[in-house]
């Protein structure tokens, strides 16, 4: 039997989000937070448009997953996001008590693996899901980036 709602088919719709915040000129991270195989947030940086330095995807998902929740707690939700998570990021997480965390890409400098970010115990997170294309997106947006300057 084939699953429909799985890790890769979610990953797509960040990236989709990803794809929308790149066609705005923002970074090209997006996220979505799924429950019991259905999308409750969907969200993208929104950093330049917002003047905000914590506009990062996960935050906006966050609050839009809480809001539709109606409680601060984020437990039975995954988030799906296109680039692993900042220290930032990974507090807001934290304290949300998601349960699990899946990631495309890793951010190798400013994510918060290697900077040994903790996360709630019962946080599970993975990585490396359509990591190809989120990175691609993200190499693509930086290129013409320093095109245009």
């Amino acid at each position: 039997m084939i699953q429909p709602f799985d890790d890769t088919y979610f990953m797509k719709k960040a990236l989709q989000e990803a794809q929308e915040a790149f066609d705005k000129g923002e970074i090209p991270v997006g996220a979505v937070i799924v429950i019991k195989d259905r999308i409750i947030a969907r969200a993208h940086n929104l950093t330049e448009r917002l003047n905000d330095v914590t506009a990062h995807a996960e935050m906006q998902a966050i609050t839009a997953a809480a809001n539709f929740l109606g409680g601060k707690y984020l437990k039975d939700c995954t988030l799906y996001v296109t680039l692993e998570p900042c220290q930032m990021c990974a507090g807001a997480l934290y304290w949300s008590q998601i349960s699990r965390i899946v990631y495309a890409a890793r951010d190798e400098q400013r994510g918060c693996i290697n900077l040994n970010t903790k996360l709630h115990p019962k946080t599970k997170i993975e990585g490396g899901i359509l990591a190809e294309e989120a990175s691609a997106l993200m190499k693509r947006f930086f290129v013409e980036k320093r095109n245009l300057n």
